[in-house]
């Protein structure tokens, strides 16, 4: 039986108190949150035992294997780390950090401390996704040309005005860094190692620090071209969030609320599983998806040492190095010296 520790009650923890109580071998031990409310209400509704708003009283029982980081990004690498000086395994949410040079201090901290680092990029394990990603790894697209992905979502004024943190350079990030994580890590899963980046991002219509519409180009070290383009200013809700990948071979786009729906599979080839693509689509009620509960299936799967890590912190951190190359494409000008701590 893992035992989870879970910090943040807010908006994504849904996600994880549901996955943890439909697995067997998994249960959530206690919350924390540093709204005492939050965090007894959560554990009453997910039959949690313990709560507390001291993260400290958390890390201190004995009985927790592992911590869930839920709180806002950048957050996550000081509550990671604490995690990992008590000895506790940590899953992380996405991005890990909102800069580089943190993100890597967690990694440092949790190889020293010997416990594992997960990052949440659950999108991974949407069907749809696992099947293209099947045909990807059989060579079916040939070369690869080009990636593209649009993220065109609403989030209103009063979104941002819930919790002081969000839309800020220091704990949040823009469009790209919160909303459109995954699908920054998706285009860089298939892209490949980054050649080079540039990007135009703007705050037009919320009143926040960061960008609530961008578009960036991406140039892979494969030579293929990459694009994402990012609003959060759709108009009355959100309409897409898809990727498209054409290639010498094969064209694919994924598309619906959360990458669950195939809507284009076309191969030079033909293999048995394609006749599977329907199947592999998904009707997810919110942008979340389902993966959070494959996600921790892989986290006490890895644990055991049966499989290796969907996305274990070395591999989260490529994302985040997407990133903020995309932040650094734009004007630096535009940027606060904290969020321009790019590593070498």
């Amino acid at each position: 039986m893992l035992n989870v520790g879970l910090i943040g009650c807010g908006r994504i923890s849904k996600n994880h108190f549901e996955a943890i109580a439909g697995l067997p071998d998994a249960r959530c031990l206690a919350c924390c949150d540093i709204i005492p409310e939050r965090a007894r209400e959560a554990a009453e509704k997910y039959q949690i035992s313990r709560w507390t708003a001291k993260y400290e009283d958390m890390l201190r029982d004995p009985e927790i294997d592992l911590i869930s980081i839920c709180t806002p990004s950048g957050l996550h690498p000081q509550h990671g780390i604490q995690a990992a000086q008590h000895g506790k395994h940590v899953i992380s949410e996405k991005p890990m950090a909102c800069r580089i040079n943190e993100a890597d201090q967690m990694i440092q901290v949790c190889e020293e401390a010997g416990v594992r680092l997960f990052v949440v990029l659950q999108n991974r394990l949407n069907p749809s996704i696992q099947l293209v990603r099947r045909a990807f790894e059989e060579g079916r697209f040939g070369r690869v040309y080009m990636i593209t992905s649009n993220v065109f979502w609403t989030r209103p004024q009063d979104y941002y005005d819930m919790a002081p943190w969000r839309g800020t350079w220091e704990l949040d990030g823009g469009a790209f860094m919160n909303q459109a994580a995954h699908y920054v890590d998706m285009v860089q899963w298939f892209g490949g190692p980054i050649a080079e980046v540039k990007s135009i991002t703007g705050t037009l219509a919320r009143n926040i620090e960061a960008e609530d519409t961008g578009s960036a180009i991406i140039r892979f070290q494969n030579g293929a071209i990459g694009s994402i383009n990012v609003t959060m200013l759709t108009y009355p809700q959100n309409i897409e969030g898809s990727i498209t990948i054409l290639g010498e071979k094969g064209s694919v786009r994924v598309g619906g609320a959360s990458l669950n729906r195939i809507e284009q599979w076309n191969f030079a080839d033909q293999k048995d599983y394609d006749e599977d693509i329907d199947k592999a689509s998904t009707n997810p009620s919110s942008v979340y998806g389902f993966g959070h509960s494959g996600y921790y299936r892989n986290v006490i799967d890895t644990l055991d040492s049966r499989v290796r890590p969907s996305t274990g912190g070395l591999e989260g951190r490529k994302s985040l190095y997407l990133l903020e190359q995309i932040y650094r494409g734009q004007e630096l000008q535009r940027y606060p010296a904290n969020v321009l701590r790019f590593a070498k």
